[in-house]
């Protein structure tokens, strides 16, 4: 039975009008909602409440949302929230860093509050998808993983990997387009016991793409973060 749990939405907005209209849209539909005001304060309310999306505003004071987006991403803690950015057409080009560093959709400014709360009903069903480990196989292109084979084939030839390789290679499968910090990487697969170097994913991100070229440039390195493996598959 799913949980009856209301899906609790941070929004993370400086205008109070804005704000609580998204808010009053977000509750009838059934959401949780709880508003803050500034980086600071967003980055406080994601540690107490917990939220399961946020939805973020990048003109904010204190620190912007650019700088909100990195600094979730970079925590283990958090690096796995959802988060729907709020932006105007003039940042076009903090819109795409702010997709560079693992935000999970956008909406411009003026926006109908109605559609961003099927952008975030939307989201949710996504993740869900994405989220379920009941099942069997994941693919990019014409490499597959058979996760209950524990195999990885690539055009239908078995690829040998490591165990760690194998779940670097799963870990990038399943979030295709978000950033997987290197402490994230290290954390999910080597253990918080861990005592190497974040230069330790780099060597096993290199040894990935000699084994299965395909993800030669699949895997995006990100600049001072991590890696994602790229939306959609070369042509080439």
């Amino acid at each position: 039975m799913p949980s009856l749990t209301p899906k609790k939405i941070l929004i993370v907005e400086d205008e109070p009008e804005i704000a609580k209209l998204v808010k009053l849209y977000m509750e009838k539909a059934g959401f949780h909602a709880n508003i803050a005001d500034s980086g600071i304060e967003a980055l406080k309310m994601i540690k107490s409440e917990r939220p399961d999306l946020m939805i973020l505003d990048l003109m904010l004071p204190e620190i912007d949302g650019i700088e909100v987006c990195k600094r979730i991403r970079t925590s283990p803690d958090t690096a796995l929230l959802p988060i729907i950015m709020l932006t105007a057409k003039a940042e076009e080009s903090d819109t795409i860093i702010g997709l560079e560093l693992g935000a999970d959709d956008y909406v411009t400014k003026p926006f109908s509050p109605k559609a961003l709360v099927a952008r975030v009903k939307a989201l949710f069903r996504r993740l869900e998808r994405t989220n379920d480990q009941t099942q069997s196989s994941l693919s990019f292109g014409t490499l597959v993983m058979d996760l209950a084979r524990h195999e990885v084939t690539l055009n239908g030839k078995e690829v040998s990997l490591t165990a760690k390789e194998f779940g670097l290679l799963e870990h990038l499968l399943r979030q295709p387009g978000r950033v997987l910090t290197r402490d994230v990487l290290l954390n999910s697969i080597w253990g918080y016991d861990y005592y190497g170097t974040t230069r330790t994913v780099d060597v096993h991100i290199r040894r990935l793409k000699l084994k299965i070229p395909l993800l030669d440039e699949a895997i995006i390195s990100v600049k001072s973060l991590g890696y994602k493996l790229s939306d959609q598959v070369s042509e080439k």
